[in-house]
């Protein structure tokens, strides 16, 4: 008589955007050598479409675009990455155009963005639709690649809810069905997520509410309704990163508004008159830095120099979470320097006084911020401007005041036109060399886990900032009055007596700005007890979380941490909600720390998978098989389940056309 078959282990990612989707090709590549010849069953849950997800998906604005060049794109490990599993290289973003367009890879289904995908240049900003569509062909791709034993199931709903043992199989409960997926292991890819709102923007959001006004809380700009921020009519920005770009974007040119070149690159909007006036502040009231125009030539700075894994080490070595200000900074602010004057000193050494191996031995044993260090810059480097302070790269109107609204005008203009120059000029490589170094930075701190806000917040602000035209397009705004400047240090407030949000920055002593719309232009904040999300917020108190709201997972794999600081055996997490933060594709070699993530994450699930044989309730058999409960049983492979698409990996179906 045959023995009954052996139960197939399975594996559900809840989250199958970029994140996700690049977990199942480290997955593809390292299920050879550590699954073997053995089933398994990979469930894929997410109600948007896999690989490009929500925030990446087909159905936004074609005004939207990318914030890097196509060239700079990609999804593939090389070997700078540094995977214990094997590297699998693929096309960049501009790579895979360039194959649309020689025919050897079958174009997007949307005809407009297939036409953009035709026309990409690899030094050009891409729009997000096309971003969705590589992210759409990556994913096939991934999944093709799988081995003939592993059988994808694709469920289009959301996961509401995670339960089970630690020691058993868990259950991953799905929105509008009755019976959980049954899990082996569990994996939790989630992407950027909407979150409640905190005090303070409870406050607003009940002040607008009494008085009839319009909030725009934190989120993702795409997803918010702007139809209540009217014509002409003043609304309040806080926030000058990406989505306040996004922002400017839809309600200018999405409202009918264009722009014209006079030839000289000096550009001019012409309103539809559908158009709010934008009064727009921040923290550091200046717009994130704007994208380097020009390609890198010549030799790169050897990094990491000053922050590697020696560092990092001794900072995960020390008792207590580290302190941004106190532990990295210095660290941080060494090996930006570093870099800069790396490159000055090789590329540029009319501009200096003493050799370069001189002044590395030197700088080498200066302490960041110290006496020692200033002279030796000012007597080895004669001209200011080429001299390395992130103090005043990160807080540009730090000390400054103006005497009034226009002169505040003028001054962020001159200081955005500014970057612009520095940014499109090879004389300025320096810069370019900075962005390598913060780059190669953020790669030592995902180590730690969390490296704190004040990290992330400056990465964003040097490092992913606009692409050039937008800032050009901002200056046009700007001139046509569209947009006004508020400054630095912005605080919002709302008049009860008036009944409208108040705006002052300390850039303008006494000037107030008010307006009966206030806009958030930024993403929320990632925390496990305020996120919107309901299966991450049900995990609050079952978890770790850091003082930020962060769920805590090991640095090494990934896993879940609990209270007690015990690694749960059979949860994973990655993501911007988790210590295990990185952007989910990256620049071709530059070590992305997130491919590395997603490797270490793909190697300890199928270890776990493939290190016992599991029964119908997740238990380790030795020596018998165990049949699998009624719950469990798996449809033939193709069958289509109620809630999703079953298939082998040798038959991958196209994707659905999405709607717009």
């Amino acid at each position: 008589m045959p023995s009954p078959a052996l139960p197939v282990p399975s594996l559900v990612v809840v989250g199958a955007g970029p994140r996700g989707t690049g977990l199942v090709e480290r997955i593809a590549a390292n299920a050879p050598e550590l699954l073997g010849d053995r089933r398994l069953d990979l469930h894929l849950v997410d109600p948007y479409p896999p690989g490009a997800g929500r925030i990446w998906r087909h159905g936004q604005s074609p005004l939207l675009w990318m914030n890097s060049m196509a060239e700079d794109v990609t999804m593939f490990t090389d070997d700078t990455v540094g995977t214990v599993g094997p590297v699998r290289p693929g096309p960049s973003l501009a790579e895979w155009a360039a194959q649309v367009r020689e025919g050897v890879v079958e174009p997007p289904d949307d005809p407009e963005v297939a036409a953009e995908v035709r026309a990409l240049d690899p030094r050009s900003f891409a729009g997000r639709r096309v971003q969705s569509a590589y992210l759409r062909w990556f994913h096939r791709s991934a999944v093709a690649a799988l081995p003939p034993g592993v059988t994808v199931h694709e469920h289009r709903r959301r996961a509401v809810r995670l339960s089970g043992p630690r020691d058993g199989r868990q259950r991953v409960w799905l929105e509008g069905r009755a019976q959980p997926l049954l899990a082996d292991a569990v994996v939790l890819t989630l992407g950027h997520l909407p979150a409640r709102p905190d005090p303070e923007q409870q406050e607003l959001a009940a002040f607008a509410a009494a008085h009839g006004l319009v909030h725009l809380p934190p989120e993702f700009t795409a997803d918010s309704d702007l139809s209540g921020l009217r014509p002409r009519e003043p609304v309040l920005v806080r926030g000058m990163g990406l989505a306040f770009v996004d922002l400017m974007v839809l309600l200018t040119e999405g409202r009918g508004g264009r722009y014209t070149d006079d030839g000289s690159g000096t550009l001019t909007y012409h309103p539809s008159g559908r158009e709010p006036v934008l009064h727009v502040g921040s923290r550091r009231g200046v717009p994130y830095r704007a994208k380097t125009g020009y390609p890198w030539q010549g030799e790169r700075p050897p990094l990491p120099r000053f922050l590697g894994p020696p560092e990092t080490a001794e900072l995960r070595r020390r008792p207590g979470p580290p302190d941004f200000e106190r532990d990295m900074r210095p660290l941080v602010a060494k090996e930006l320097g570093f870099a800069h004057y790396h490159r000055l000193f090789t590329a540029h050494p009319e501009r200096t006084r003493v050799n370069w191996p001189d002044f590395e031995e030197k700088y080498a044993a200066c302490e960041p911020g110290s006496a020692e260090l200033d002279v030796l810059v000012a007597s080895s480097v004669p001209d200011p401007a080429d001299r390395f302070d992130l103090d005043a790269l990160d807080l540009p109107l730090a000390g400054l005041r103006f005497p009034d609204a226009e002169a505040l005008q003028d001054g962020i203009r001159a200081h955005i036109a500014a970057d612009l120059a520095r940014r499109h000029d090879p004389r300025y490589s320096p810069d370019l060399a900075v962005f390598l170094a913060l780059l190669s930075v953020h790669g030592q701190l995902a180590r730690l886990g969390d490296a704190g806000e004040q990290w992330q917040g400056l990465f964003s602000y040097l490092a992913s900032g606009p692409p050039g035209p937008r800032l050009q397009q901002l200056l046009a705004l700007s001139r046509a009055g569209v947009v006004r400047f508020l400054g630095a240090d912005v605080h919002i407030t709302g008049d009860p007596e008036r009944g409208v949000f108040r705006a002052r920055s300390v850039s303008v002593p006494g000037r107030v700005v008010e307006a009966r719309a206030l806009a958030e232009a930024r993403l929320p904040a990632a925390s496990v007890g305020r996120s919107a999300d309901p299966l991450l917020r049900g995990l609050a108190g079952e978890v770790a979380v850091t003082s930020a709201g962060l769920l805590v997972v090991g640095p090494d794999d990934g896993r879940v941490v609990g209270p007690d600081g015990r690694p749960h055996p059979r949860r994973f997490a990655l993501g911007p909600h988790t210590t295990a933060r990185a952007p989910a594709f990256a620049r071709p070699r530059s070590g992305s720390a997130g491919f590395r993530q997603n490797d270490a994450v793909a190697r300890a699930v199928l270890g776990l998978l493939a290190g016992g044989r599991f029964d119908g309730c997740g238990c380790v058999v030795a020596g018998r098989a165990v049949p699998r409960a009624p719950d469990g049983a798996r449809a033939p492979d193709g069958a289509r389940a109620p809630d999703g698409v079953r298939y082998p990996a040798s038959e991958i179906p196209a994707p659905a056309q999405e709607s717009a």
